[in-house]
């Protein structure tokens, strides 16, 4: 499906991890409101899209190598201290030893009430049972705070061994007065915070800044915030992911991949999940499902993949999870091996791709030396002679297609930073006749695309 190379490269060549300037580590290669808000007419599994890909499968060592880079990326990510952390009665917590609240296998709460009764005694022995060590708590919905994200709750079931981590629906119509909602969670003793943005937030990049600026100026720059979204990047092109991914905004990412609901296979979510998800630069941990009753063999099998991919695995949610289903997220799984091969991917994009993938390359474009490329998601052909030039000045095929070979290039520059939410404009220095700097659009022009598809059909109140 068109040119620009295939996302097998690493397996093929050398490969050196790189640390940039923000943190990230780019390695050459290849809910509540939640449930209320996943629309779809019915359960799809693939769609064409503008953004294309293909797919090379690998197995034995490569899949061995990959799970070693996915590890390297987690590791660049974690605290660079690691003291034992312990809540009360003398009980570890895991967390600190082992990189971050992600790192445990997680279960979301949705009502407190409705798991376990809210007694935080008969979690923590649930947990245990089924090998959780990370708990995530609904502590917000908009700009409303939610009672039963309490810091007696917290300090409760950290006695009890558990990460606590908040998590908070976000519509982005009140962006200040959500993030003063994800600090005051923060406040309460969170171990992280989650982001759950969806299908409200599509086309609002002023406002994905807005909050993420307002939310990182009150819980400060490296405290671990993700984002729990869409999984398949491709249908939401006017969904601001390079905002909530950006410099200074999000660090982890756990893509929603409820197969089931979708409509498709756990093979098939994880391929099509990560082709897109890898290149936003962060560790991502997938977030699976216990709702609808999956059987457990595909509880096991998602279990598996998420190994081969490098993440550990939580699952939505804890009240519709039955006693079978809790079985299996403890048992014995088979790990990587031949039979759970990961499949590694690369977008292509070319002249006529739109969306926010777009505005991703062009943001490491313009930092990659064209700086005057406008950042409008679509790849025009201004674009095109962007790219060609930027394959030119680094020995990449001068085709002005982004495939592998050029991703893996583009993405060790960091990507420009944006001014959605404005306060961006700026005065040369020539004294009193300082001409004004164009102050960056609100948003870009593919944020006024629809979606393509509702992967995650509604799911009814509980």
């Amino acid at each position: 499906m068109g040119s620009g190379g295939v996302g097998v490269d690493c397996l093929t060549k050398p490969f050196r991890a790189i640390r940039r300037s923000d943190g990230r580590i780019r390695i050459p290669t290849a809910a509540g409101a939640m449930a209320i808000s996943h629309r779809s007419a019915s359960p799809i599994t693939v769609l064409q899209a503008d953004v294309r890909f293909r797919n090379t499968s690998a197995s034995g060592l490569g899949l061995a190598l990959a799970a070693v880079l996915s590890a390297i990326a987690v590791i660049a990510h974690s605290p660079a201290t690691a003291a034992a952390a312990t809540g009360g009665a003398g009980q570890p917590r895991e967390s600190a030893a082992e990189g971050t609240p992600f790192d445990r296998q997680g279960m979301w709460i949705w009502y407190v009430n409705r798991a376990e009764g809210g007694s935080p005694a008969r979690i923590v022995a649930r947990a245990k049972r089924s090998g959780i060590g990370t708990v995530y708590v609904k502590a917000g919905d908009g700009s409303g705070t939610w009672g039963q994200f309490s810091t007696g709750l917290v300090r409760a079931l950290h006695r009890g061994g558990l990460d606590v981590c908040a998590w908070q629906f976000v519509y982005g119509d009140a962006a200040a007065s959500e993030a003063r909602v994800g600090a005051a969670a923060v406040a309460k003793g969170a171990d992280c915070l989650v982001i759950d943005a969806e299908s409200q937030y599509e086309g609002k990049y002023a406002a994905a800044e807005a909050y993420l600026r307002a939310l990182r100026s009150r819980i400060g720059p490296s405290f671990p915030v993700s984002l729990a979204g869409f999984p398949y990047v491709d249908y939401h092109p006017a969904f601001p992911y390079s905002v909530f991914f950006g410099p200074g905004a999000a660090t982890y990412n756990q893509p929603q991949m409820y197969w089931k609901a979708i409509g498709t296979s756990v093979r098939t979510v994880f391929e099509h999940t990560y082709a897109y998800n890898r290149l936003w630069g962060h560790p991502i941990y997938p977030l699976g499902q216990t709702y609808e009753s999956p059987g457990r063999g595909e509880i096991v099998r998602f279990r598996d993949l998420a190994k081969s991919y490098g993440g550990t695995p939580s699952w939505w949610d804890w009240q519709e999870t039955s006693s079978r289903t809790w079985g299996a997220l403890d048992a014995a799984t088979a790990g990587p091996g031949p039979v759970y091969r990961s499949t590694f991917s690369q977008p292509i994009l070319r002249r006529r791709s739109r969306g926010d993938l777009v505005v991703w390359a062009q943001e490491h474009l313009r930092s990659a030396g064209s700086p005057r490329l406008a950042v409008t998601g679509v790849f025009s052909n201004s674009t095109y002679r962007a790219v060609r030039a930027f394959q030119s000045a680094h020995g990449v095929g001068a085709d002005g297609v982004i495939g592998a070979s050029t991703w893996s290039v583009l993405l060790n520059f960091n990507p420009a930073p944006m001014h959605w939410a404005g306060g961006a404009s700026r005065s040369s220095a020539h004294g009193a006749t300082a001409s004004r700097v164009a102050v960056e659009p609100h948003r870009p022009r593919s944020a006024s695309l629809p979606a393509k598809a509702y992967e995650i059909p509604a799911a009814p109140r509980p």
